[in-house]
């Protein structure tokens, strides 16, 4: 052994009983949360099974084969027709169903695969947000994102899985023309170091690293290009429209906690649930004007959800963010960048832009609050409208054409110096007339928010927001703007009310367990006369983890020197993927090789941790969100003697390589960026 290599021995043999994964280092350091701050949604810390314990992803579904294998179509534009073929499209809009930027020098692990042709060879994120086309099963709405660089033929890929209530992280590799493309399920520990949600995530406005930024546009159409069907110039409506749905796929991870955990076990978080559906359906079903909020839920369900809640989680939910601090590439570039070292230059993340960078919370959910209900119900009605909605609602229609009709009679008065009328009655009802226009303002039958005019016809059939259907507004009687005005109403609502009780006999379908959208769907159809057929479920391909062969990232045989490298590092650095470097992989006796090949970088990284945040220069490595143990206190870690350990074993290979002390500043002299790769050419 070298005599470095034995100073370090001596340095860093206590590390050796740490283990060699991370995961398993930091196991017994995990807190509980505190029990008067809040409780994350999603901790990146604790990322969960690699693989799905229940179910499969979107994207399995999508492209599984009966063979047992996928068939993912190639090129690009024929995985984006594919997709979209399942998608409605919005007459009232002019974007596509499927949502595309290009982000030239962005901020994603396969930022570097491009350079320094980052504007010939721009990362293509799409994500969806529309809904499903009649009779598609699959809501691939605010659940489907794809990351796309040709130059490393992968596709990163977040689908979401509904047996387990979550986002799946999944590459598809060689990916190419002529390739055989391969879906992997990604290391949830790499994953969720940015993704802190366990969701997608996405920069805020203005979204300049996008070609919404006109400087961006301007290099990108300059390469003369086609982008895969893609305009390189577009304004922001396209990432304005991804960042949405972004955070509207972050919020999908709390209501599954409110529906499995909030409303609790046995029957009285069966009918908590029951509820939830009910009102969530309402909402849906009259395009999001809820009932006031004693309204919108049964009270005991309602009251349930807000015990089981408080008890659970006293500090309230908290949701991480889903959105990243605006960043320009470019910007104060006052020439071009004809030299490919200072386009490798500008691709450097700052510290402050860096998804590594611990983000506060987004929003807290708190039992007590006067929303807290309201939200709930919002969260579930993002999952039951599918393609057999429109089938629903027909269903729905015939049940309460069959019950018989309500009907509410207002008191209308003239207004004065007016034509219209104001008419009120029981419950709180109310609306204004305008005889003159035959229209309807304000109409509110039960408290509501009221609702936009519409005009007066013998059959408005106007989805009310309990469920009902407006069919006929009778003003035969009225005189002079004086008398009784009757609305007659087909009663949807209870139709839907007796189909949602007969659920409770289907056995597990309201059960502590991920929402079972489709399910629920199929069982409410069968409850309303009309079955969906059967066997309409994709074939699903066995899952295979992203890992290196065997399964785990043990090793036998790793000096006790380098032991700290793995018990701190091998969650994210030992991969068969190049992004994150994976310097820990390959054999024990060349571990020594490689660190010192990525020595320059590693301490730096590791080195940031003793510097005040603001003189980061980049994060520090490990990611502090993936520090538990250190969590409570920022400086813990930068104290620690593992990390001192750590950085004291690369500066003293450092030193052997150079001849003196390595400091961070001399290191960044010239960048980050152009300290050598972690990875040999030859990897």
């Amino acid at each position: 052994m070298s005599r470095c290599l034995a100073w370090l021995a001596r340095l860093l043999a206590g590390l050796v009983a740490m283990g060699s994964v991370w995961a398993a280092a930091l196991s017994a350091h995990l807190p509980a949360d505190p029990p008067t701050g809040p409780a994350w949604v999603s901790d990146p810390a604790r990322p969960g099974e690699h693989l799905p314990v229940a179910g499969a992803s979107l994207f399995d579904a999508l492209f599984a084969t009966p063979g047992g294998t996928h068939a993912i179509p190639f090129p690009f534009e024929r995985l984006l027709a594919r997709i979209d073929a399942e998608l409605a499209r919005d007459p009232a809009s002019a974007l596509p169903p499927l949502k595309a930027v290009l982000i030239p020098m962005g901020r994603s692990l396969q930022r570097s695969a491009a350079a320094p042709d980052y504007f010939r060879f721009p990362r293509v994120v799409v994500g969806v947000d529309a809904p499903p086309a009649p009779g598609s099963p699959w809501l691939l709405k605010d659940r489907l994102y794809i990351g796309y660089l040709e130059k490393s033929a992968v596709l990163e890929v977040i689908s979401y899985n509904e047996g387990a209530g979550r986002f799946e992280f999944q590459l598809v590799k060689d990916y190419r023309a002529g390739g055989n493309p391969q879906v992997y399920y990604a290391n949830r520990n790499i994953c969720m170091a940015c993704h802190h949600n366990a969701a997608p995530i996405f920069s805020r406005a203005l979204w300049d690293e996008t070609n919404a930024n006109p400087a961006i546009a301007a290099r990108l159409a300059a390469e003369g290009r086609s982008y895969y069907g893609i305009a390189p110039a577009r304004g922001v409506d396209m990432p304005y429209a991804i960042d949405n749905a972004v955070r509207r796929a972050n919020r999908l991870a709390l209501t599954q906690r409110l529906w499995q955990e909030g409303c609790g076990p046995a029957a009285a978080g069966q009918r908590c649930r029951s509820g939830l559906l009910e009102a969530a359906l309402r909402l849906r079903l009259a395009d999001g004007l809820s009932l006031p909020p004693e309204a919108i839920i049964h009270p005991e369900a309602a009251a349930t959800l807000r015990r089981n809640a408080a008890r659970r989680w006293p500090g309230g939910l908290a949701l991480g963010r889903p959105d990243l601090p605006n960043r320009n590439p470019l910007q104060g570039l006052a020439d071009g960048l004809d030299d490919p070292a200072a386009r490798i230059a500008r691709s450097h993340v700052a510290a402050p832009f860096d998804p590594l960078l611990p983000r506060p919370p987004d929003t807290v959910w708190r039992a007590d609050a006067p929303g807290a209900v309201r939200e709930a119900v919002a969260g579930v009605a993002e999952f039951v409208a599918d393609g057999q909605w429109l089938r629903l609602q027909a269903a729905l229609a015939r049940r309460g054409a069959a019950l018989p009709r309500t009907e509410h009679v207002l008191s209308c008065e003239a207004v004065p110096a007016s034509r219209a009328s104001r008419c009120r009655g029981a419950g709180g009802a109310s609306l204004v007339l305008d005889p003159a226009n035959r229209r309807i303002q304000g109409l509110s039958l039960a408290g509501e928010p009221p609702r936009a005019p519409f005009a007066l016809s013998a059959r408005p059939d106007l989805r009310l927001a309990g469920g009902d259907v407006l069919e006929r507004v009778d003003a035969s009687a009225l005189r002079g703007g004086e008398g009784l005005l009757r609305l007659r109403l087909r009663v949807d609502g209870q139709a839907l009310a007796v189909a949602i009780s007969r659920l409770a006999a289907v056995p597990s379908l309201l059960d502590e367990q991920p929402l079972p959208r489709r399910a629920l769907v199929a069982a409410l159809l069968d409850a309303l006369g009309d079955p969906l057929p059967v066997g309409m479920d994709r074939p699903r391909p066995p899952a295979r983890l992203e890992l290196p062969a065997g399964g785990t990232p043990a090793q036998v045989g790793v000096p006790a020197a380098l032991a700290g490298f793995h018990a701190w590092c091998a969650a994210c650095h030992l991969s068969a993927e190049s992004f994150p470097p994976n310097f820990l992989l390959g054999p024990a006796n060349a571990l020594e090789t490689r660190i010192r090949q990525c020595a320059p970088r590693i301490y730096v990284r590791l080195a940031m941790a003793r510097l005040p945040p603001a003189a980061r220069a980049k994060t520090p490595m490990p990611p502090e969100t993936l520090l538990p143990a250190f969590r409570s206190h920022a400086a813990a870690w930068a104290a620690s003697p593992e990390r001192a350990a750590l950085e004291a074993g690369v500066a003293a290979m450092l030193k052997a390589e150079s001849g003196r002390d390595p400091d961070p500043e001399t290191l960044l002299a010239r960048g980050y960026e152009a300290l050598r790769p972690c990875l040999a050419p030859d990897r």
